[in-house]
């Protein structure tokens, strides 16, 4: 909640004119608790996860029926059947339900607490792309070390086994694990703005754009012309997909956003090879 009652108000506190960005947050949020705003990245998640699944499920139907041209574009030769997507689907809304969303309403105290504010002058763009550049680079840092664990014999056998239960990926599964999985993985994603804290849009931005990502490298398809190519060191759909075909016993492509530490501790080499290998006998 802002402490302005006029737009008059905001401008002498923030010593400069309100940008049109400025005058959008405070005409819509001023009189919304900060705890609310919060709350509305429960609603973000839920809706993104509901339509960005969508366009990978239509392909996969659409491959299978009126376009079978789309399988050229397919990184596993099998679908995942109506029947497992509904179950999988199921499983996810029972965590977002019963998991994510109370742990969601209870956390707004460490939010306080570390520093995310709702105030005015809203952070320039560039402080928002640095700051998610950084949330990217703690995440996929820790969460490459915690993946790396949960392929231990003890944390799949207990933990990871849900999420490996088939080799064919589909975008609904991205966060379909073990409810204990759903929880430590999550400490990378806040661990971000626990070290660099933002403004609630950067917060609701950053959790948007993970989710995407992970929808995006479960979604089965690889397009050659996808925009996130262009990204340096982006492992994608194709690199995360091989993880999965793998299946448990995989100790390569534990990236969670980019690729690097694969390369630094040498945990990518049987995907290298299989790259090698495709090149190699194209050539013949």
């Amino acid at each position: 909640m802002l402490p302005f009652s006029t737009f008059e108000e905001a401008e002498m506190a923030v010593e400069r004119n309100l940008t049109t960005a400025d005058a959008l947050w405070f005409r819509y949020t001023a009189a919304i608790p900060d705890s609310c705003l919060f709350y509305l990245n429960a609603v973000f998640l839920f809706v993104i996860f509901n339509t960005a699944t969508v366009p990978s499920l239509l392909l996969s139907v659409l491959g299978q029926t009126t376009f079978p041209y789309l399988r050229r574009f397919k990184l596993q030769p099998s679908f995942t059947t109506l029947p497992v997507a509904f179950r999988i689907y199921k499983s996810v809304m029972k965590t977002f339900i019963f998991l994510l969303l109370p742990l969601q309403l209870s956390s707004y105290p460490l939010i306080k607490y570390i520093g995310i504010r709702t105030s005015l002058p809203l952070p320039s763009l560039w402080e928002v792309l640095a700051q998610i550049t950084v949330y990217f680079m703690i995440e996929d840092y820790l969460n490459y070390w915690m993946h790396r664990w949960l392929h231990t014999k003890w944390a799949y056998k207990h933990i990871h086994y849900k999420h490996h239960e088939s080799i064919t990926v589909t975008s609904l599964a991205a966060p379909y694990a073990h409810w204990l999985e759903v929880l430590l993985l999550g400490i990378p994603s806040f661990a971000g703005p626990a070290f660099v804290p933002g403004h609630m849009v950067t917060i609701w931005l950053w959790f948007a754009l993970r989710q995407l990502e992970a929808i995006e490298t479960h979604c089965g398809f690889d397009f050659p012309w996808w925009p996130t190519k262009l990204i340096p060191f982006y492992a994608g759909s194709e690199y995360h997909d091989y993880h999965h075909f793998v299946g448990g016993k995989s100790q390569n492509n534990f990236a969670s956003v980019f690729t690097y530490c694969d390369y630094i501790y040498g945990t990518n080499k049987g995907y290298r090879f299989k790259k090698r290998y495709e090149a190699a006998s194209k050539n013949q």
